[in-house]
Parts: C-alpha cells; structure tokens; sequence
C-alpha cells in the first residue's frame, strides 16, 4: 500500500532540487556524518571544486551554529558535546545552489544576531575577507564559542548577499532563525 504523504514529500523534494535535507538534533557526530554524505554528493555533482569548497564550508558553519546556539536542546549549556535542535538544506535552483538552516534561539538573542548579520548583507567581498582576517587575529568574543568567524565565512562563501529572517514563536520568549545563502 502507498502512503501518499510519503511520495508527496519526495516528489515535492525532487521537483525543487533538494539535494540535502535534516531535520533534527545536530551533535558533532552528527555533523560529521552529514559533512561525509554532502562532499561525496557534491563531488559526483560536477560541481567546480571552488563550488564545492565553499558549500562544503557553508554547510558546516551552518551546522555548526546550530550545535552551538539553538535554544532548543538536549544537553545543559556546559556540556562539552553539545545536542541541538535546527534544520539544514542544501539544494539548487537556476544553476546556483543555495543553503538554508533554521534553528530556536532566544528572543533576547535575536538585536545581537541582526547587529552581527546586517553589516554583511551590504559589505563588499574585500570588505568581508578583511573583516575575516581581522577576526583570526583578534580575541573570540566572550559569548562565541569559536573565533567569531562563522557568518563571515558564510557571507564570504556567499555569491549574493545572505538573506535572515527571525519569525517569532512559542513559547513566547523563542524565535525561528532562518539564515540562507546561494552559491
């Protein structure tokens, strides 16, 4: 017997090109897995190997925002293998590809986030490869987990400005942040 819903999704997922879709809980483990699966697609896709680098390395920045801060979580906040709740998805449209994830972060979160975003989307490359630069040789901020590079290696990646949205939900103090780039 035939599950309709189940073929609708599939069909819905091959007609727009998906190529890659989770949703779930995202750990390290987990990255690594999915990280192995999309650099083997991604180089049976013929895709050029610049292409290919820089989906690689936005699709494990992505994934990597989601293990360090989405609000929705498995594990307490200092634990060192962090499980997290997003989405990711990787697919092509018009000879580009573009990269989408999506993940609960806390309202209060939500200025820091668009203070950090919305310089990117009007930044020139140059502008954003010196900002990069700048941010190696500078102190990880005390709320960053990492050295603070990872939105700019997705805008750096990025062959169109990077488009975000937070889109509020429950409960009341949560919201969705989505973050898409085309490549």
């Amino acid at each position: 017997m035939q599950d309709d819903k189940y073929y609708e999704f599939f069909d819905y997922a091959h007609q727009r090109d998906i190529i890659f879709y989770y949703v779930g809980y995202f750990s390290q483990n987990i990255i690594s897995a999915m990280a192995e699966t999309v650099r083997l697609h991604l180089e049976k896709s013929g895709a050029s190997g610049a292409t290919r680098r820089k989906l690689f390395s936005t699709f494990v920045e992505m994934a990597q925002n989601i293990v360090h801060y989405s609000a929705s979580s498995l594990t307490a906040p200092d634990q060192i293998d962090e499980v997290r709740h997003g989405s990711v998805c990787i697919g092509r449209r018009e000879n580009k590809y573009f990269l989408l994830c999506a993940n609960p972060v806390h309202v209060g979160d939500t200025d820091k986030l668009r203070k950090r975003l919305e310089p990117l989307r009007t930044m020139t490359l140059d502008e954003i490869k010196r900002a990069y630069k700048e941010s190696l040789l500078a102190e990880s901020p005390a709320d960053s987990k990492g050295a603070d590079l990872g939105f700019l290696t997705v805008a750096r990646d990025a062959s169109e400005p990077i488009e975000f949205e937070f889109r509020s939900g429950e409960p009341s103090d949560m919201a969705m942040f989505y973050l898409k780039a085309i490549i």
